[in-house]
């Protein structure tokens, strides 16, 4: 190699350190030939591996950074101690290119503290449950129990009310008005629903149906603990809450913190079954003798005391087709409650529509929460289960089964990760959020264990291209090409909010998408202290700036600037001459 041509390796290496006059000055240089290293802190998140950032991409950068000092102060002693033309050339040639890497691990050193930085702020703030905290209600008798409201396989709902829960208001109204549907899209925004007085009945009492739990408190606590996985610290008596509670695979199961898209249940008790409005039409096997002699229930049962909402989301689309901007914030919403869920090592494993409750906020704007954590993996294991056997459990809805865990063979040593799991399942309700049938439902649907991608009905046209993005890269079956479900919330964040960002996006730096964190933090601190603007907006900005990490959003960016290229090399290929 001739020095000339190594000199130009060289050049070609540093012409963006030139062009941006980022050279070291005369006293950095000589704190590196004394030893002195940059130092880059490790993220605090652990981060799923994506398709665009492979984790050992991480190592990579961080290793660099020692290697880019010790050949640039090597370039630096053989040219000022003599040595070989070619030699000098080649090691300043390298010593210039990995200076541009270490240049970039600066700046995700100050972005890096940056989302720290907001962390801390948006933290700080605790959700606050809707409902007043109570002292009392441990008993059946403290509450006034109104009309069924919902019945599953192993549990039936009543309203309920009590002097201790003062009623609140609440976006509900009638049957009738929420049955008639808008084709205009104009009417669609304001929506056909028509808000109606206080509700009488704030509460939810969830009577689950015992049949082979025994009798005494410890064996029903034990058997339904995964119920109490969203109860409040309160939840419990005292008295109750220092029993150890075995889960279904032989753990203490976790509990969650609070959050806006996670039904909170206010308190949990054992009481002997009532004889309550409708039980011996729907549900006259699970009774005990005493109250229906052929009934194979056992005398006392788990009760479970929540907010009452006034639909499920099921209800809610079956009567209503939400404009494009509702659902896509709905599908944040829910993409939202299952990182919540992830975060704290707990899956679901039985989302559905039906699992999903649904109120409006001030401006009509559809809340949703994720409720029903009956089959949920709440373990020390984490997001993984031990799969050794068929007769396992792994979940309740075998339609919206991921494929990771539709298709696990068992095995000696086999496990099943839930990591991404749930939300594939949101992928698949998105469609019904679209005003489309699921896809994976019917027998004549897709199954998720041998469908193919390319099988997918498309969405409405009307549904924004980066929205479509999220929804197929949810429904992708292979997982370490499948966003998690932070990284996908992430993408519907800066879509909705950062369109901005997304257009002038350079891919080098990310002084654009900082300025955008900054502006968005400011904005959301300002909303909070005024009354206006739509809650939910704010709860999911919030809850994006209080889970901000720089791996998830730079995964996330890739994402976005990948599909935008997909969709501009379709659109040559059709209007091509």
């Amino acid at each position: 190699m001739s020095v000339k041509h190594a000199l130009s390796r060289g050049l070609e290496l540093g012409r963006s350190l030139l062009q941006l006059g980022l050279f070291k000055p005369a006293g950095r240089v000589a704190a590196k030939l004394r030893g002195e290293r940059l130092r880059v802190s490790r993220s605090t998140r652990t981060v799923q591996p994506q398709t665009f950032l492979p984790a050992r991409y991480r190592f990579f950068r961080l290793s660099l950074s020692g290697l880019a000092a010790q050949l640039q102060s090597g370039a630096f002693r053989r040219v000022v101690g003599g040595g070989a033309p070619r030699n000098r050339a080649v090691f300043l040639a390298f010593g210039v290119g990995l200076g541009l890497i270490e240049q970039q691990l600066e700046e995700d050193k100050t972005s890096a503290a940056l989302c720290q930085e907001i962390q801390a702020v948006f933290r700080k703030k605790k959700f606050q449950t809707p409902l007043e905290s109570f002292t009392s209600g441990y008993k059946l008798k403290d509450y006034v129990i109104g009309k069924q409201i919902g019945k599953g396989c192993n549990a039936v709902v009543y309203e309920a009310a009590a002097p201790f829960a003062p009623p609140v208001e609440s976006g509900k109204c009638s049957l009738v008005e929420l049955n008639q549907k808008e084709t205009d899209d104009d009417n669609k925004k304001a929506g056909p629903l028509q808000f109606s007085a206080i509700p009488s009945y704030p509460l939810a009492m969830k009577m689950m149906l015992n049949i082979g739990a025994g009798s005494s408190s410890d064996a029903i606590l034990r058997s339904m603990s995964m119920e109490l996985v969203p109860a409040c610290p309160q939840a419990l008596t005292k008295e109750q809450g220092e029993i150890t509670l075995d889960g279904h695979f032989g753990t203490v199961p976790k509990r969650l913190t609070a959050h806006p898209n996670v039904i909170t249940v206010y308190r949990a008790f054992t009481a002997e079954v009532p004889l309550l409005p409708g039980a011996q039409e729907e549900y006259p096997d699970a009774l005990p003798a005493r109250l229906n002699p052929l009934g194979l229930g056992n005398n006392r049962t788990l009760f479970l005391v929540m907010k009452n909402y006034p639909w499920s989301l099921r209800q809610y689309l079956g009567g209503c087709v939400p404009n494009p901007m509702q659902a896509s914030l709905m599908l944040l919403q829910l993409l939202e409650g299952v990182d919540h869920l992830c975060m704290q090592g707990i899956a679901h494993r039985d989302l559905k529509s039906d699992n999903v409750l649904l109120e409006f906020d001030s401006t009509r704007c559809p809340r949703l929460v994720i409720t029903d954590f009956g089959c949920c993996l709440a373990e020390d294991l984490g997001l993984k289960l031990p799969f050794n056997s068929r007769w396992v459990n792994r979940g309740g809805n075998a339609c919206l089964m991921a494929p990771e865990v539709a298709t696990a063979v068992p095995g000696p040593g086999v496990m099943i990760d839930y990591s991404k799991a749930d939300a594939w399942a949101v992928g698949a309700i998105a469609y019904e959020l679209f005003g489309q049938p699921n896809p994976f439902y019917s027998s004549e649907g897709l199954e998720s264990c041998t469908y193919q991608e390319q099988q997918l009905p498309p969405l409405p046209a009307s549904v924004p291209d980066d929205v479509q993005l999220v929804v197929k890269l949810l429904l992708r079956r292979n997982t370490r090409k499948r966003p998690s479900a932070r990284v996908a919330a992430n993408m519907l964040h800066i879509s909705l909010w950062g369109k901005r960002v997304l257009a002038s996006l350079d891919r080098a730096r990310m002084d654009e998408l900082t300025d955008w964190l900054l502006c968005q933090s400011a904005v959301v601190l300002l909303k909070g202290r005024g009354s206006g603007g739509s809650s939910v907006e704010a709860e999911l900005q919030r809850s994006f700036l209080a889970n901000i990490d720089l791996e998830d959003l730079r995964a996330a960016l890739s994402f976005l600037v990948y599909g935008q290229e997909q969709w501009k090399s379709l659109l040559a290929h059709y209007t091509e001459p």
